[in-house]
């Protein structure tokens, strides 16, 4: 639900504060006044593509915020657009993509203007509709299908790739013979290069290596006075008077470990000293090695871990020209059980859908009839799509005829604006009942209908108000009088600019609108006692 919409500097709006309610909130104003531009306004906010021309004049940016509650969780989401084209969202004070505010306004509005018939008359959500009408048996075996047909075109597109990659494989079947030969024949190890060069480093340089280690080892603990033996008698002498004082104690306690710890250190001095040789064998097999490493390492410009995975994708490709006949029998085999399966779980899923539409017709009829349309006839036409989808293999669309004699025809022939906006109207009062969108906002649905039309829509959106929020522009007082909570656009000018203002009615001064509506500027007592019987008869 919109609980609040704050706007500023947007086209000719320099500053309005508007509360919504629950219920029907109408909005009316005379022609010009900015009653579609408020629309404008909550359309930005909730995700629509900003534009300079939004600014108003002689002003930097302008900024739209609005309040709104989802699942008890409330937020405030803030556009601004500035005349140099700068474009921000943001959503609870944090920065956000236009996507990412989309995917949250979807949950939260629905906005339908007198030009904007795109969703409804696009086949591709008339699936759709039908789909969420009975979710709770659809959902399911959808899921099932896309799960199955993900599976199908894995097994499809390997399939592909294994018949394109066949011929070229084939011909390239001895070099990679070759080449797979001379990684074997490497018996390469990861890592086997580094540990070479380092193994090449030491017999290099071991003399002058044994002779430091020596020389090192010597003087930390092969002699009486080394630096070993000083540490122990350091320590010693420590301990005899570590117990008069705290900080004797401390001094003591790192001595001591400082002396283990350089123990543990001369020890491995010794050891790595000890194991110090020189074998002109190992230094040639060292030399030799890392030759034939490097030779191949520059042959396939990779490292030696690249050239092991290399070795392992030869393989799989020899292997695959070797046995291409019984892969490809197995791949099809799996191709033509999981299409069985696809095939099996898309009829299913269609039989639901089917038995769904005709649910759906029977109520869609039953709301066109109290919108006027007696005569109206209306079919959920199904075609089955040539290939397999993720959504099954239904194409549907809906097809009416609002005349008697009238053939049945795409909702995107009808002509009349009039008809189109009724039309959508029962789709709303079906849809709304499912599809979980608190708010549903209407910019000029009455354009092209009046009189008794004119009082079945108003009905009709009071009905749909009762487990929605409307927010509905109109400038018929037959709708208007159904109106829980009635709003009034102004514009006023000076010398200079041209102000829009928005002020919430009182009852009093919502007969005087009506009356207005009914009458124009000259409003008697008679237009008055008709404004207060519209509203009566509303109730």
């Amino acid at each position: 639900m919109i609980s609040h919409i704050s706007i500023k500097d947007f086209a000719i709006i320099e500053n309005v504060e508007i509360d919504f309610h629950e219920g029907l909130n109408i909005i009316t104003g005379e022609t010009g006044a900015g009653k579609s531009i408020v629309i404008e306004a909550i359309s930005l906010a909730l995700g629509s593509r900003a534009d300079t021309s939004f600014v108003r004049s002689g002003r930097e940016k302008a900024v739209v915020q609005l309040a709104g509650i989802h699942k008890g969780e409330e937020y405030v989401i803030t556009r601004e657009v500035s005349a140099a084209g700068k474009n921000l969202c943001k959503i609870n004070g944090e920065l956000v993509t236009l996507g990412h505010l989309n995917l949250l306004c979807k949950k939260l509005a629905d906005i339908h203007g007198q030009y904007d018939h795109q969703s409804l008359l696009n086949p591709d959500y008339h699936i759709r509709l039908v789909d969420l009408y009975k979710k709770d048996a659809i959902f399911p075996a959808k899921q099932k299908v896309a799960g199955i047909f993900a599976q199908y075109r894995e097994i499809s597109s390997r399939l592909k790739q294994l018949v394109a990659d066949a011929a070229e494989n084939q011909r390239k079947r001895d070099f990679m013979a070759f080449e797979l030969d001379e990684i074997k024949k490497a018996a390469l190890t990861p890592g086997e290069d580094e540990a070479l060069e380092e193994e090449l480093g030491l017999l290099q340089n071991s003399e002058t290596i044994y002779e430091n280690l020596a020389g090192a080892y010597q003087i930390t603990s092969g002699e009486e006075f080394s630096a070993l033996a000083g540490m122990k008698k350091a320590l010693d002498r420590i301990g005899n008077i570590n117990e008069y004082s705290k900080e004797l104690s401390e001094i003591h306690q790192q001595m001591s470990d400082a002396y283990y710890i350089f123990e543990e250190l001369c020890s491995q001095i010794r050891e790595i000293r000890d194991r110090v040789t020189f074998s002109p064998e190992d230094l040639d097999r060292c030399i030799s090695r890392l030759e034939t490493l490097n030779s191949l390492k520059r042959k396939h410009n990779a490292s030696l871990e690249e050239i092991i995975a290399y070795g392992r994708e030869l393989e799989e490709k020899l292997d695959q020209v070797e046995n291409i006949d019984t892969m490809k029998a197995e791949l099809t085999a799996l191709q033509k059980k999981c299409e069985a399966d696809l095939k099996a779980a898309s009829l299913e899923l269609s039989a639901l859908r089917r038995k769904a539409a005709e649910e759906l017709e029977t109520k869609i009829l039953a709301e066109l009839a109290e919108l006027n349309f007696k005569d109206a006839q209306l079919s959920i036409a199904f075609r089955e799509n040539k290939e397999y989808t993720e959504s099954g293999i239904d194409l549907v669309e809906f097809m009416i005829s609002t005349n008697k004699g009238e053939k049945l025809k795409p909702l995107s022939k009808i002509a009349s604006g009039g008809e189109m906006s009724r039309i959508m109207l029962a789709f709303k009062k079906i849809v709304g009942d499912y599809d979980e969108i608190p708010t549903m906002i209407f910019d000029e649905i009455d354009a092209g209908i009046s009189g008794i039309t004119a009082s079945i829509v108003g009905k009709k959106l009071d009905q749909i108000a009762e487990n929605h929020q409307i927010i509905c522009i109109t400038h018929l007082p037959q709708i208007a009088a159904f109106g829980g909570h009635n709003y009034k656009i102004s514009k006023e000018s000076d010398d200079s600019n041209t102000y829009t203002t928005v002020i919430q009615l009182r009852e009093d001064e919502k007969i005087q609108e009506i009356a207005r509506l009914l009458g124009g500027i000259n409003i008697t007592e008679t237009t008055l006692q008709s404004a207060k019987e519209l509203i009566e008869a509303s109730k």
